[in-house]
C-alpha cells in the first residue's frame, strides 16, 4: 500500500494526491450551534431539500427543532427551519415511540407532548450527525435515525427487546397534529388506516415570523413488523376502536393534543417509518413518499444524501496542511449551513399556478444578501438563478418582492427592500440561467416607487417624505400605507443603498435616466448625517467622535437618539419591530455610520474626518465592544478597513473574531445562525474573499489556509487563492505583495471575474503591516472620491483627477459589455 501512494505521490503530485483523498464531508458538524442560541437545523436533508427530519426537543431555544442543552425530546418530525429568530418554526406532525405501553394499556402510554417529554431523555453523547443523516438514542434504549429525499424522511427506529414493565417489547409509534410552536389552529384531521397502518392528515398552522397561516399535510407509512393494533388519541386517552379524527384547536388556549398510532406485535426488527409533507394534498403526500423512499432502503437512501452533499460541497477544495482540525471544521461547517435554507418548494406552492421554481424560507433576506446569497452566487449559481427566479415570480402573483417569507406566508420587513439587493447582486454577477430581468427590474422599481397599503411585509413605507425630503421622518405622516412607525434612520440608509442597487441593475439594462435617478437618491443618506453630534457613554463620558445619523422631523429639525442605544452594550433599548423601538434596527448608529453606506465608503470617509479618524472610529467600535459579531450589520465592519487603505488591519480583525467568537462546538456560534448568515461570514472570511454585496468587489484578505481552490460551477474553471510563507500559528497575516495570473497585483479587492476565468492570487504574507493595497488606486470602488491619503510609498495624494470614483469606476465596473454572462475585468 505504501509503495502504491508513493507511486501516486510521484505520477500525480501531491495536490492531485491531496485532491483524490480529500473530503469534505469529514469536516461537517452540523450539531455547531445547536446549544446557546444558535438555533440551527441539526438534522438530516439534502441541499435546499423541504424534508428536514430531526429530533424535537422542549427547549427554549428549539427553533430549529434540536437542541444540546439538556432539554427532552418530545418528538421526531421531518420539516423545520434553521437558524431562524421569532417564534420556532414548523417541527410538524411530531412521531414519538415507546416500546411498549405497560400492561398493554393503550392509555398507559403518554401521548400529550407536555407529559411525554419525560421519556425523551437522552444523553448527548448518544448523538450522531452529519450531512444527510441524524441519529440519536433515549434514555429508555430507542435509537432513532433518520434521513430524507425531497419531500420525505425515513425514520428507522430500533427497540429494546423488553419494555419498562419487563414485558415483551409491542412497539407504539404516535403522531401528533401539532408543531414546535402549539400554533395549530381548528379543523386538524387525522386518519388510520387499520390493515396497513397507514396515517394521513392535515392541519392548520401559524407561520414563525409574519402574518397568515398554512395548511401541511402528511403521509405515513410503516415497515419492519406486524400492525397489532391502531387508532386514535385525543388529549390523554386513545381508542382502537376509532380510526378518524377532526380536531378543534383547543378548549382553554393550548391546543389540543390529539393525533393518531399505530402498535406492533414485535420490537425484534426496527420498525422503518416514511413520512412525507404537502402543502397540496395528502395524496401529494403520499406519491411523494412512494416515489421517492419505494423500497424503505435506509442506507440507500442515506447514501444517496450524502453523495448530494459532497457535489455540493466539493466546490471549494483547501489545502489542510498546517491547519488545525477544527479550523477545517468550522469552514465546512459554515459552507455546509449555507446550503439548508432558504428551501426548494417548487411544485409545493398551491397559491399560484406556474412553471417557475418556488424557494420558500427566506428568513430574511435582511440577513441574508449580506453574505449568505453572495456565496452562493460563487458556489452555486444554478440554484441562485432559481431563488430570483422564485422573488420574481413571488412578485408577479402577490405583487411585491418579499423581504421575508416562510410557509407559504409575507414576513415581516426590517428595514429596506433589500430583495433589491439580492437581484442586483446576481445581475452585475451575469446570474441570468431563465430569469426575465425585465420582470425583475419592475419588480424593484416598484419597491423605489409605489408604497404598499401594508408596509409590514413588503415594499417601502414613508415614500412621500422619502421623494419629497430624501429621508424617513421619525413620527411620519403617512396617510397611504401603514407599518411599525420606527426605525427612521435605518430605513432611510437602508433604501438609499436599495436603490444604489436598482441603479445597477438599470446601467445594465441600458436606463440611463434611471441609472442617474437611482444614484442621485442612494445619495440621501447624507441627509441624516449630522456633522457636529457627539456620542456619550450612559456616565457621560464622550466617545471622543463627532458625526453621526441622528433622526430628523418632517420640518426639518433634528430628533435625537444616543449613537450607542441598540448597540451590544445597550441592555434597555427595545431595537426590533416593536411600536415601541428605536430609530435603527437591531444595530447602533455607531455601527450604522459604517455598515449601511456600502456604496460609498470614499464620501462616508470624508464626513467621518479622512482615512485616519475613520480607522480609529473603527477600531473603536470594536475594540469597546459596540458592535457584535452575532449580528449580520457587524459582517462588513470587519473589512471596512480596507477603505481606509488598512486591509492588513481587516485581516487582523478577521482572525480576532475567527475563532475567537466561532468554534466547532454546539455553543460555538455568538448568536442564531439566521439560516446559514453566520456560516457564510466565517466561509468567506476564512476564504479570505469577502464581498460588498450589491457591487462586483470581494475584499482580498490572506486565507486561513495555504491554498483555497474553488471550481467555477458555471465555467469549470479553477480560481486559486494561495499564501506564501503561510503558517498555521497565524502570525504571517499581512500581505507584502500580490500577483494575479503572474502579474503584479496591487489592489485590495478582485471582482467576480476572479472566479468564472479561474484566476490565481499568489499573496506574499510577512508579520508587518506593509504598503500593499493602500494606493489611492487600489482601494475598491466608490460612489465618491477618495482624498486626504497618502500614496503606498507614504506620499499625500490629494489630485481627485487621479482617483477612482464611481463617476468612472461605474463605467469599469459595470458599463462594460455584457458577455460570456458575467461582467469582465475592472480596470482602474
Amino acid at each position: 500500500m505504501l509503495a502504491l501512494l508513493a507511486l501516486c505521490w510521484q505520477v500525480l503530485g501531491v495536490e492531485a494526491l491531496e485532491d483524490a483523498v480529500f473530503d469534505p464531508l469529514a469536516y461537517v458538524d452540523p450539531l455547531i450551534g445547536a446549544s446557546n442560541g444558535g438555533n440551527v437545523f441539526a438534522g438530516a436533508s439534502l441541499p435546499y431539500g423541504m424534508a428536514k427530519a430531526v429530533a424535537d426537543t422542549n427547549s427554549s431555544s428549539n427553533q430549529g427543532g434540536f437542541t444540546l442543552d439538556g432539554a427532552f425530546v418530545t418528538g421526531f418530525s421531518g420539516m423545520h427551519d434553521s437558524g431562524t429568530g421569532g417564534s420556532p418554526s414548523l417541527g410538524n406532525f411530531p412521531l414519538f415511540p415507546f416500546t411498549n405501553c405497560p400492561e398493554g394499556d393503550i392509555n398507559r402510554c403518554v401521548f400529550p407532548k407536555k407529559s411525554r417529554a419525560a421519556h425523551g431523555g437522552f444523553a448527548n453523547n448518544t448523538v450522531t450527525a452529519k450531512p444527510g443523516t441524524f441519529g440519536i438514542t433515549l434514555n429508555n434504549g430507542i435509537r432513532a435515525d433518520m434521513t430524507t429525499t425531497w419531500h420525505t424522511s425515513l425514520f428507522r427506529f430500533t427497540f429494546p427487546t423488553l419494555g419498562s414493565d419487563g414485558q415483551p417489547a409491542q412497539p407504539l409509534i404516535l403522531q401528533d397534529l401539532t408543531d414546535l410552536s402549539d400554533s395549530r389552529q381548528d379543523n386538524g384531521s387525522v386518519t388510520v388506516d387499520p390493515e396497513t397502518g397507514r396515517i394521513t392528515g392535515s392541519a392548520r398552522f401559524l407561520p414563525s415570523f409574519g402574518g397568515g397561516n398554512f395548511v401541511l399535510h402528511f403521509c405515513t407509512d410503516f415497515k419492519g413488523a406486524d400492525v397489532l393494533d391502531s387508532g386514535i388519541f385525543v388529549n390523554s386517552r386513545g381508542s382502537t376502536e376509532v380510526k378518524n379524527l377532526t380536531i378543534s384547536r383547543s378548549i382553554n388556549g393550548y391546543p389540543l393534543p390529539g393525533g393518531a398510532f399505530v402498535r406492533f406485535s414485535s420490537g425484534a426488527e426496527p420498525i422503518l417509518v416514511r413520512t412525507a409533507n404537502s402543502f397540496i394534498s395528502a395524496e401529494q403526500a403520499c406519491k411523494h413518499a412512494e416515489t421517492e423512499i419505494p423500497d424503505y432502503d435506509f442506507g440507500r437512501v442515506s447514501e444517496a444524501a450524502i453523495e448530494k452533499w459532497r457535489e455540493k460541497m466539493s466546490i471549494i477544495k483547501v489545502s489542510p496542511a498546517g491547519v488545525e482540525g477544527s479550523l477545517l471544521t468550522n469552514f465546512y461547517s459554515g459552507i455546509y449551513r449555507t446550503m439548508v435554507n432558504p428551501q426548494n418548494y417548487t411544485g409545493e406552492n398551491p397559491l399560484w399556478e406556474s412553471s417557475e421554481p418556488y424557494f420558500d424560507s427566506f428568513y430574511c433576506i435582511w440577513d441574508l444578501f449580506r453574505s449568505q446569497i453572495p456565496f452562493l452566487i460563487i458556489t452555486d449559481p444554478a440554484a441562485v438563478a432559481e431563488m430570483v427566479r422564485s422573488l420574481i415570480d413571488t412578485y408577479r402573483h402577490t405583487g411585491w418582492l418579499p423581504d421575508c417569507r416562510m410557509s407559504l406566508n409575507k414576513g415581516y420587513t426590517q428595514g429596506g427592500s433589500n430583495a433589491d439587493n439580492v437581484l442586483a447582486d446576481a445581475f452585475i454577477k451575469g446570474i441570468k440561467d431563465g430569469i426575465d430581468w425585465e420582470d425583475g427590474y419592475a419588480a424593484v422599481v416598484k419597491d423605489a416607487e409605489v408604497e404598499p397599503y401594508d408596509w409590514c411585509c413588503e415594499g417601502r413605507g414613508g415614500l412621500d417624505s422619502w421623494k419629497a425630503l430624501g429621508y424617513i421622518p421619525v413620527q411620519d405622516f403617512d396617510y397611504k400605507g401603514f407599518g411599525t412607525m420606527t426605525r427612521s434612520i435605518s430605513r432611510t440608509l437602508e433604501y438609499a443603498y436599495n436603490d444604489f442597487c436598482i441603479s445597477q441593475i438599470a446601467h445594465g439594462l441600458g436606463r440611463t435616466a434611471d441609472r442617474d435617478k437611482y444614484l442621485a437618491s442612494s445619495s440621501n443618506w447624507k441627509n441624516l448625517f449630522r456633522p457636529d453630534q457627539t456620542s456619550l457613554w450612559w456616565n457621560g463620558t464622550n466617545t471622543g467622535f463627532t458625526g453621526f445619523f441622528q433622526p430628523r422631523y418632517l420640518n426639518g429639525t433634528w430628533a435625537y437618539q444616543n449613537p450607542l442605544n441598540c448597540s451590544n452594550l445597550d441592555t434597555f433599548s427595545v431595537c426590533s419591530l416593536q411600536n415601541t423601538g428605536r430609530e435603527t434596527f437591531e444595530s447602533s448608529i455607531w455601527e450604522y455610520n459604517f455598515s449601511f453606506v456600502p456604496h460609498d465608503q470614499s464620501t462616508l470617509l470624508i464626513l467621518l474626518g479622512g482615512p485616519s479618524l475613520f480607522t480609529s472610529r473603527l477600531d473603536y467600535l470594536h475594540n469597546t465592544n459596540i458592535t457584535y459579531i452575532g449580528n449580520e450589520p457587524s459582517f462588513l465592519t470587519v473589512f471596512q478597513y480596507h477603505y481606509s487603505a488598512r486591509p492588513a488591519l481587516s485581516a487582523l480583525r478577521s482572525h480576532s473574531y475567527i475563532p475567537s467568537y466561532f468554534s466547532p462546538t454546539p455553543s460555538g456560534l455568538p448568536g442564531n445562525d439566521d439560516s446559514g448568515a453566520m456560516g457564510s461570514f466565517v466561509a468567506l472570511s476564512m476564504m479570505g474573499l469577502f464581498p460588498n454585496p450589491g457591487q462586483n468587489v470581494y475584499l482580498v484578505t490572506p486565507p486561513f489556509f495555504e491554498q483555497v481552490n474553488i471550481t467555477s460551477p458555471v465555467t469549470g474553471k479553477v480560481a486559486r487563492v494561495r499564501n506564501v510563507n503561510f503558517d498555521g500559528g497565524y502570525k504571517s497575516v499581512y500581505i507584502q505583495s500580490a500577483t494575479l495570473n503572474g502579474e503584479r497585483y496591487t489592489k485590495n479587492w478582485v471582482d467576480h471575474s476572479f472566479f468564472t476565468e479561474g484566476k490565481e492570487l499568489v499573496l506574499v504574507l510577512g508579520d508587518g503591516e506593509s504598503d500593499w493595497g493602500t494606493g489611492v488606486g487600489d482601494l475598491p470602488p466608490s460612489l465618491g472620491e477618495y482624498v486626504g491619503f497618502a500614496g503606498g510609498n507614504g506620499t499625500a495624494v490629494n489630485d481627485t483627477s487621479t482617483i477612482t470614483g464611481w463617476k468612472r469606476g461605474l463605467e469599469e465596473v459595470v458599463g462594460r459589455a455584457w458577455r460570456g454572462g458575467y461582467v469582465g475585468d475592472v480596470k482602474v
